[in-house]
């Protein structure tokens, strides 16, 4: 007959018993009895509510659902000509997002003739990069996309 370790509603552990007897005891407690862990050796058995289990089982795992943070992808779009004041007021942004634990996206779009100097857009994302060092790592390095050239950050 197979045997399991059994612990009542109680929390007291009974040892290793036949499963017959282990039910026996189940429905005189006016309980269920649910395998807590199969993959011991007996498997452990516990003597409650079956309802009860299910629901305390779903609020943890609910309460841990809403408790984990979810990293979004925050763009920061500019341009080859950007000005010093407009370049500031974009690393106050990405420093902003960096610190909520989001990554940042890079975008720096290129129209008409200023796809001839793509070099300006490299040294103004190779800039971003130079001072976020402390805060943030490089996830993609700036690459071109189409008319875009495109990198990402995450915070360290």
């Amino acid at each position: 007959m197979p045997k399991v370790r059994l612990i009542d509603h109680n929390g007291d552990n009974h040892g290793v018993v036949e499963t017959d007897e282990a039910r026996r005891l189940a429905e005189q407690a006016g309980l269920d009895l649910v395998e807590v862990s199969p993959s011991a050796d007996p498997p452990v058995c516990k003597i409650l509510d079956y309802g009860k289990y299910k629901y305390e089982a779903q609020k943890k795992a609910n309460l841990a659902r809403k408790k984990q943070k979810t990293q979004d992808v925050k763009e920061i779009k500019m341009r080859p000509g950007i000005d010093s004041h407009d370049y500031e007021t974009k690393m106050k942004a990405a420093n902003k997002f960096l610190d909520a634990g989001d990554k940042v996206k890079f975008t720096l779009r290129f129209r008409g003739r200023e796809m001839a100097h793509q070099d300006i857009g490299m040294n103004i994302l190779k800039k971003v990069e130079e001072d976020l060092v402390d805060i943030a790592k490089t996830e993609a390095r700036p690459k071109m996309e189409g008319r875009q050239m495109v990198m990402v950050v995450a915070p360290k």
